[in-house]
């Protein structure tokens, strides 16, 4: 942002505008263009950026993913051991965020992080997907997830009942996305209100979802003491636990190698397991997604060069110590593999669990149809508050984005009364509901996997960069175990990365070109930024 002092950008040499702002980029946000603009209130103290973080996390993800990944898996060892990677790579990539967070506490974040240090291209390109799709997509899923568990208590909202359809496809607006259209709106409007009431929903919800996570461990723990989960622990646990179970026919599919050479040789069934847990992470990773949303509203946060790195390092770390143990849950109630057809909850196990809901079925083997209906209840908590939380954090990176010139201007205005970007909220909004109608954001979803894991890789390649290319800059927090931990992180998500590219190339390349068709946009504002400097 430009500082108060500063002149109008039309004003001043534009070279040197920029340089100011670059060589600033330290320092508190400060407003819009010139003295007499609004400014972000301060508002969120450490507990609410810890909210953001916990909240953005948990969606719904955790309660259903689980599924699909023991019907690729089908070893309760290798299922928990994704699970022990994605906690590794999420701490490690929230880490190294801090210090680029206690480094650069302005609105927009992670897109600041990468304009500072890689160039303004690979800013806008984050803030172009973001927009698109990663932000308002995952909001427009998560609205229909919360639609679609109403209907648990009302089944009338279901995706199949149309309002308006168009021909044999999923386009339209069904009672499902009008209620997820109505969730945005109404908080979209709580969050025009200002910081202070959008923390304050946040911080209520995810106080109640964690509560909920809490809940399903203490059935959990319940259960196992008073031994009503036999089912479970002799399926899942003892010389059970370490079978390599289903993975195996699911890497044979893969063709990497031949069945015979894979029992012959034991490097080549750890290039298997290997390859298959990083298939099936696509799972637990987006589940534990989001937890960057609190960079966003940095300009926001009280102190925010000591909360928001203390912030990230706790809300990752409560929330996947709460996954993992959801997960010996999971294993210790249900066997991991069933049959889907089977009318029994402990026959169908964590594979075959009706509609993927394992942490439903966990419930309602401890306590009958209630048991569903309170966990039905608790997702619907959950659902709720991730949609606030993504809400008010994604305005804030198109705000950033306005500032520089690289998005629409509208965008880059704080309300004169609750000091919030209540344009980027409403046209943020009004995309979501588009994807909602739109049938197809869940298919983006997957296309743009392999194009989030890119940007966290170059988000922390940035770290380094900085760290060479400003070694003189305040750091008021330094990225523990640096430089091995990030660079562990890099290794990790590039495997992943190339795992998906040779083996899921329809979930990859779909997203590639979506980034790229943002190099055009960029080139577009570019011009458009240049021709206003000169009127």
């Amino acid at each position: 942002m430009i500082p108060p002092e500063a002149v109008p950008v039309q004003e001043a040499d534009l070279s040197t505008a920029s340089s100011q702002k670059r060589e600033d980029f330290g320092r508190d946000d400060s407003g819009v263009g010139t003295v007499s603009a609004p400014k972000f209130v301060q508002g969120m103290g450490l507990f609410s950026a810890t909210a953001i973080v916990m909240g953005s996390m948990i969606g719904s993800g955790i309660f259903i993913v689980p599924a699909d990944m023991s019907r690729v898996l089908g070893s309760p060892a290798l299922l928990i051991a994704a699970w022990l990677v994605t906690a590794a790579m999420t701490v490690i990539g929230a880490l190294s965020y801090g210090e680029l967070a206690a480094m650069m506490p302005k609105a927009g974040g992670q897109y600041v992080y990468l304009r500072e240090s890689l160039g303004p291209i690979w800013g806008f390109l984050y803030g172009w997907t973001l927009f698109t799709v990663i932000q308002t997509g995952t909001v427009a899923a998560v609205g229909v997830a919360f639609a679609k568990f109403l209907g648990v208590f009302f089944p009338g909202v279901s995706q199949t009942n149309w309002i308006w359809h168009v021909g044999s496809g999923n386009v339209g607006l069904s009672t499902a996305g009008l209620v997820a259209i109505c969730v945005l709106v109404l908080l979209t409007w709580t969050n025009t209100r200002g910081i202070k009431l959008g923390a304050a929903v946040q911080n209520v919800f995810t106080s109640a979802k964690v509560l909920a996570l809490l809940g399903v461990i203490a059935v959990g723990v319940l259960l196992f003491v008073e031994h009503k989960d036999a089912a479970g622990l002799a399926a899942n646990f003892g010389p059970h636990f370490w079978t390599l179970g289903k993975w195996f026919h699911a890497a044979l599919d893969l063709h990497i190698y031949s069945a015979e050479v894979v029992a012959a040789d034991k490097g080549a069934m750890f290039l298997y397991i290997a390859i298959v847990i990083a298939i099936v992470q696509v799972g637990s990773l987006f589940s534990s997604d989001a937890w960057n949303n609190v960079t966003f509203t940095a300009g926001e946060i009280v102190n925010p060069k000591r909360n928001l790195p203390l912030s990230l390092a706790l809300g990752t770390g409560v929330v996947l110590l709460l996954y993992i143990a959801c997960n010996f849950v999971y294993l210790s109630v249900l066997p991991m593999m069933g049959a889907s057809g089977d009318g029994l909850l402990v026959a169908q196990g964590i594979a075959g669990a009706k509609q993927d809901r394992v942490a439903t079925a966990v419930m309602q083997v401890a306590f009958g149809e209630m048991g569903a209906k309170l966990m039905a209840g608790a997702i619907l908590v959950s659902t709720f508050g991730c949609v606030n939380g993504m809400l008010l954090a994604g305005a804030r990176v198109y705000y950033a984005m306005s500032q520089d010139g690289l998005f629409f201007k509208s965008t880059g205005v704080l309300d004169a009364k609750s000091k919030a970007p209540v344009n980027a909220l409403w046209m943020q909004c009004a995309w979501a509901c588009l994807l909602c109608l739109s049938g197809q954001y869940g298919n983006l979803l997957d296309y743009v996997i392999f194009a989030v894991l890119v940007f966290y890789v170059l988000t922390i390649v940035g770290l380094f960069v900085l760290r060479r290319k400003r070694p003189d800059a305040v750091r008021p927090y330094r990225a523990i175990g640096y430089p091995v931990l990030p660079a562990i992180y890099i290794v990790m998500a590039v495997w992943i990365c190339g795992v998906l590219l040779r083996y899921k190339p329809q979930y990859t390349w779909p997203g590639l070109l979506l980034v790229l068709l943002g190099v055009p946009v960029y080139w577009i504002w570019q011009r458009k930024q240049t021709a206003d400097s000169r009127t």
